[in-house]
């Protein structure tokens, strides 16, 4: 066994931990701040200058910086607009793009095991909640459609893994605003950015 084969000496380890402590518990406070936004509460009503912002980040973070954002008025309009999406995948391509960049930014801070157990403490506190937001509001509105409500809280359950993902890569604080963190904040304030189809972000 050469020296690079040898297995991890217990100082090596632990000194791995400490280093991957600071973002595991930033992990563990984004999932603990989950339950604290009204999501789906602001559905409707007309884009306010930071969410229009916000959107624009998202659009020029993912190269559509010729796309707009256009308020939707109703469920019916979103469930109109994630159909669409489905025929155009250049967005969801390019937030692949970035979602394999931020893994490989946070797996030289974390290893797998780590990246992976925050990960899914994410996705464990989003998940019910994601649900019963969704359908929460939906009822609000007289809508019960099994697939609009599924597509509403599998959208947030994404922005909440990408979001977690721009933290464990320690991107957070750079400018502009990563467009995964965009998304995250316009679901935060209450919103359905249900996605690009064209030229328009589609937010309900």
């Amino acid at each position: 066994m050469t020296p690079s084969d040898a297995p991890d000496s217990s100082e090596d380890v632990i000194a791995r931990l400490l280093d991957e402590i600071p973002l595991l518990y930033k992990a563990r406070a984004f999932a603990e701040s989950i339950a604290d936004p009204a999501f789906f509460s602001r559905l409707g009503e007309r884009l306010d200058s930071r969410e229009v912002t916000l959107a624009r980040a998202y659009l020029d973070g993912l190269g559509f910086p010729d796309a707009d954002p256009a308020p939707l008025g109703s469920w019916e309009d979103a469930a109109i607009a994630a159909e669409a999406l489905d025929t155009d995948p250049l967005a969801w391509e390019a937030e692949e793009m970035l979602r394999a960049g931020l893994v490989e930014r946070a797996l030289e801070r974390l290893d797998r095991e780590a990246l992976d157990a925050a990960v899914m403490l994410v996705a464990s506190a989003i998940g019910e909640l994601a649900r019963e937001a969704a359908e929460a509001a939906a009822a609000i509105d007289d809508v019960y459609d099994e697939t609009v409500v599924n597509t509403a809280a599998g959208g947030l359950i994404q922005a909440a893994h990408g979001a977690v993902l721009v933290l464990l890569a320690e991107a957070e604080d750079e400018e502009p605003t990563h467009p995964f963190l965009a998304r995250w904040r316009l679901y935060v304030r209450g919103r359905w950015p249900v996605g690009v189809a064209g030229a328009t972000y589609n937010i309900l």
